[in-house]
């Protein structure tokens, strides 16, 4: 598996990671070893949240990860705070509560350290000089090596990069949401900061959903897209999920693309991918978009 430098940090992550959410906490062997055999198959990147199953996905990874904890890059999100009752989350977005939260994902990872540590969310309302100081603290105290944002927003994403030493963005892109390539992925290039891909298979509509409207795009569009995708699959010999992630993974941008397993059998198909993805040419992702029109972010610009 092929391994790509995180940002401006020195940290390594396979170019396929292993988006630790669809894990089912209550069936955590199974759980474990999926975690297990994807490190086996070269997957070194774990991203998971303290929001996730109310911090027993946390549980569950760290407890997986630690005869190989060292090899890997860990990385999980703060900024939400279940509700006593658990009937939902509210936004917290401190400096007290980054500090305070973070001791809580240490023991639920069972780390004294976190890799990858990112606002999973974040508004221009939010105090961010006082996040960013939550963030480089911890990195002062060695409880991070590094902080990124999980974010969709260019208002938010611009300022943090305007105030924030962040080493990455983790953002929903794929074949049906191509808004960062407007210009959020060129600026990150530039500025020297990774895009995190999620989403990349768009919640599986480019490998086995049933067709159906997707962002802005009628569904008419999105089965044009699968059309497309079908197509060039057949004449480069490869299958859409192979096409799919290698779309996302031919951005220079991208370090790394997260997908979402819950099965064993839907490791296998990633792992089968992951061996296979290729540099699409030029040539290659002008006929995936033929007909294909551009889509924008229309908020928080």
């Amino acid at each position: 598996m092929e391994q790509h430098k995180l940002g401006h940090t020195n940290l390594m992550v396979s170019e396929i990671g292993l988006g630790c959410m669809s894990l089912k906490s209550n069936q955590s062997k199974q759980s474990k070893d999926i975690i297990h055999k994807a490190y086996e198959e070269g997957i070194t990147f774990f991203d998971t949240a303290d929001l996730y199953d109310k911090g027993l996905n946390e549980m569950i990874v760290g407890e997986s990860v630690q005869s190989f904890r060292k090899h890997i890059v860990l990385a999980s999100k703060v900024g939400n705070l279940w509700r006593a009752d658990g009937s939902g989350w509210d936004w917290k977005a401190s400096k007290d509560y980054i500090m305070k939260a973070i001791e809580g994902s240490l023991s639920r990872l069972k780390t004294d350290y976190i890799d990858l540590y990112q606002l999973h969310g974040g508004t221009l309302e939010d105090p961010i000089e006082e996040i960013v100081e939550a963030f480089e603290l911890l990195k002062s105290q060695g409880k991070i090596r590094a902080y990124g944002l999980s974010s969709i927003r260019p208002n938010v994403i611009k300022t943090f990069l305007s105030k924030s030493d962040i080493a990455s963005v983790m953002m929903q892109y794929s074949l049906l949401d191509r808004r960062p390539e407007e210009e959020i992925s060129g600026l990150l290039e530039r500025m020297g900061v990774s895009i995190v891909v999620r989403g990349a298979l768009a919640k599986g509509v480019l490998i086995n959903k049933p067709i159906a409207p997707f962002l802005q795009y009628s569904s008419g569009e999105v089965a044009h897209i699968f059309r497309n995708l079908v197509n060039l699959s057949k004449r480069i010999g490869k299958d859409n999920m192979i096409v799919a992630l290698s779309y996302v993974l031919s951005n220079s941008a991208v370090s790394t693309a997260v997908v979402g397993v819950s099965t064993k059998l839907q490791l296998d198909e990633l792992i089968r991918a992951k061996e296979k993805t290729i540099h699409l040419s030029d040539l290659d992702k002008q006929f995936l978009l033929e007909g294909v029109r551009s889509l924008y972010y229309t908020e928080h610009r």
